[in-house]
């Protein structure tokens, strides 16, 4: 009987993850592409910037909790960053090809690419602050716990 390994000890590569999520923004935009086709449900044309963000962020939580389980943290943030960087530009390409606008033109969503840029990194941060502290708690001994004086307190 194979044991079943935890998604978070499967180890897997941030190149791979945004490249999962970049096929899935396509597949979405194709989808939406379909559905306006249609006629049957209005589709904005701002659609496929809607998607790309939200790929963005989904990859963010992701990435941020698998980079928890990295043996080399400075070496996957490394490849996770670009990774960002790629699904960035990759599914801003594809928004713009789908819509026919630029992301000047798409209303908010330049500055829902910067939230979703700057929450990417502070999730990155609050994972190292979290491993940290738990890398510490580990190595600390705890033989017993403090005792109160209740004597001397008096």
């Amino acid at each position: 009987m194979a044991s079943e390994l935890s998604i978070f000890e499967k180890r897997i590569d941030p190149v791979l993850q945004a490249g999962v999520i970049l096929v899935m923004v396509l597949v979405i935009d194709l989808f939406g592409l379909i559905i306006s086709g249609t006629n049957t449900v209005g589709v904005s044309n701002r659609f496929p910037w809607l998607c790309a963000a939200s790929f963005m962020l989904f990859f963010a939580l992701f990435n941020a909790v698998l980079s928890a389980s990295a043996d080399n943290t400075a070496k996957y943030w490394g490849r996770s960053i670009y990774s960002f960087v790629g699904l960035a530009l990759g599914a801003g390409l594809l928004a713009w090809a789908f819509s026919g606008l630029t992301i000047g033109e798409a209303g908010s969503y330049r500055w829902i690419y910067l939230v979703v840029t700057v929450g990417y990194l502070v999730f990155l941060g609050m994972i190292a602050v979290i491993k940290n502290v738990v890398t510490f708690a580990q190595r600390e001994e705890w033989n017993r716990p403090r005792t109160k004086n209740r004597e001397r307190d008096k």
